[in-house]
């Protein structure tokens, strides 16, 4: 169940891809798709009692709080200015009469080819450069639950910088994928990759199908199918291509593919990369893309109606920007309605969801063969680097001879395999510890404790309550550099986004939660967030929620007040 608050102050519930008003007193009115809603109004609180007509099994609850009319309309309005007079100042620039020509490319560049072109050269030059500060910063630690961070000044606007030679030490860490604190310099992990570099060396220098294939990789392919419960599994040196080259191995011109709007950028290339006809459904939205799949039965492909050789649905277990999770038992049950194929990437939820850490297929009780292609990477939970994709061994193999990441990409250095065999084995307690499955506990409770304490301080946030990714509203373009380097003035490192990378009004800050955070930590970072939401004016959210007192995590906690 997703809920929605309205500008008039109601509160909707989208149940399968249907707009349901939740009225006062915490009725919803049936629909006649057979998903009726009975959620509990107590002290006018929601409390959303979810079965989603028998496809889910426990609450299934995300937020995505309308923006606030007059924060839209302010937000527009920054951008407009900032627009008018960026053009403004071109103008009199051309004419010799502004004299402030920060906005404008270097003269070492005028003789060169222009980096950018039109609208592009603009928004870089008049917008991005005034807070381009605030991405690339350089660290030189360990990132795990701090890190230290390279203090650098600019004296031309932020076109160059130059090191001060200060470091600022021990920052907390809110950015980075660590979700299972396994990017750790001391430990078992670190220890068994080191060993791994004096064995093999740091590079493998050559491909799997030649004499790159070590016996590091065979062990991990087989750990990581026996992990995910699938027939067959394969490994990738690098994550993005995972998703961009392998898509154009599995569909191609006569096939379709079905994607979410909001999918990867390596996602979105590989499906483009393919040659396949791609359509896009909206966000999580079962109804859509319940329509695409009847129009592609329907009518085929264009102009000849011919059937599709293939329908491909390409979907996240976790949305990498929204901190949203997948409606995977809508989608396999429209899938097997359909006769199409599933891909799910779990780039940001394996290892992060489910009681032992096995993904958004765990976190729903399905089995693992209902998806057809299950690729994930190990950039993440995992603290190493590289993809994996797993499914069916005749999957697999014609993966080996067909993908351009496994013919072409020398494969994966040996003291990366044994990080990610390390660390897996630690998650599924073949290391004789309960390690990995106190961190994936420890995960679980540090994300809800961290979201509900966001939302009760005022804040918009994104996403599902057990998403680690957490996005804050910013929503103004000047407040995307301002938070950020305010965050960093008082020691946390934060993640800014704007557009393009979103919404030209959806600008926020992205939090990543990690087991490696402490309650402490945790705190520290809460209440700065909160000083620093008070100096910016950041709490727009008109749907506050009451304190509750703290409790130990356990599965019942699923189901929590809206």
């Amino acid at each position: 169940m997703e809920s929605k608050l309205a500008p008039n102050g109601d509160i909707y519930s989208t149940v399968n891809g249907f707009m349901e008003k939740v009225h006062s007193e915490g009725k919803v009115t049936a629909r006649k798709n057979g998903f009726v809603k009975s959620p509990f109004a107590q002290n006018g609180k929601i409390h959303h009692v979810a079965q989603n007509g028998g496809l889910y099994k426990k609450s299934f609850n995300q937020s995505f709080e309308e923006t606030p009319m007059l924060v839209a309309v302010l937000t527009y309005m920054g951008y407009g200015i900032l627009t008018l007079f960026g053009y403004l100042r071109d103008f009199l620039r051309e004419w010799k009469i502004e004299k402030c020509h920060h906005a404008t490319e270097r003269e070492e560049q005028k003789d060169f080819v222009p980096l950018y072109q039109d609208f592009e050269n603009f928004y870089t030059r008049n917008l991005y450069m005034r807070i381009r500060d605030s991405w690339n910063r350089p660290i030189c630690s360990v990132p795990g639950a701090k890190f230290d961070v390279m203090e650098r000044v600019s004296h031309d606007y932020n076109w160059t910088f130059k090191f001060t030679g200060t470091i600022i030490k021990d920052v907390l860490n809110m950015g980075s994928y660590n979700y299972l604190g396994f990017a750790e310099r001391r430990g078992f992990c670190a220890d068994a990759a080191t060993r791994a570099t004096v064995q093999y060396g740091a590079g493998v220098c050559s491909t799997r199908q030649e004499i790159g294939n070590l016996d590091k990789h065979e062990q991990l392919e087989k750990l990581v199918a026996r992990f995910l419960g699938v027939e067959a599994a394969m490994a990738f040196g690098m994550g993005f291509a995972t998703n961009s080259m392998n898509i154009p191995a599995l569909v191609g011109k006569g096939c379709l593919i079905l994607s979410d709007e909001l999918n990867h950028a390596s996602l979105v290339l590989g499906a483009r990369l393919s040659g396949a006809t791609i359509r896009v459904f909206k966000h999580n939205n079962m109804q859509s893309l319940d329509k695409l799949l009847k129009d592609a039965i329907v009518h085929g492909q264009p102009r000849t109606r011919r059937p599709w050789k293939k329908i491909l649905i390409v979907v996240e277990g976790i949305y990498s920007m929204e901190g949203s999770i997948v409606r995977l038992p809508e989608i396999v049950a429209l899938k097997k309605k359909y006769k199409a194929y599933l891909y799910l990437d779990e780039a940001h939820s394996i290892g992060a969801l489910g009681p032992s850490g096995r993904g958004v297929v765990e976190y729903f009780d399905l089995n693992p063969k209902e998806v057809d292609v299950m690729m994930g990477t190990f950039t993440k939970s995992f603290g190493a680097a590289g993809g994996y994709i797993g499914g069916k061994k005749e999957l697999v193999d014609y993966l080996r001879s067909h993908s351009h990441s496994t013919v072409y990409a020398t494969s994966m250095s040996a003291p990366v395999a044994e990080q990610i065999i390390a660390s897996m084995k630690c998650i599924m307690g073949e290391d004789g510890t309960t390690l990995g499955q106190t961190r994936v506990q420890q995960l679980a409770e540090n994300t809800r404790y961290f979201r509900r304490r966001l939302k009760e301080m005022g804040f918009i946030i994104y996403g599902n309550d057990d998403s680690p990714v957490v996005p804050l509203m910013l929503y103004m373009p000047a407040k995307i550099g301002a938070f950020g380097r305010e965050m960093l003035k008082r020691n946390v490192g934060v993640v800014v986004v704007g557009f393009p990378a979103t919404p030209i009004i959806e600008s926020r800050a992205r939090f990543c939660v990690s087991a490696a955070h402490t309650r402490e930590m945790l705190d520290t970072v809460l209440k700065v967030i909160g000083e620093v939401g008070d100096l910016l004016q950041l709490k727009y959210s008109r749907h506050k929620l009451d304190p509750l007192i703290d409790r130990p995590f356990d599965e019942t906690t699923y189901e929590e007040e809206d």
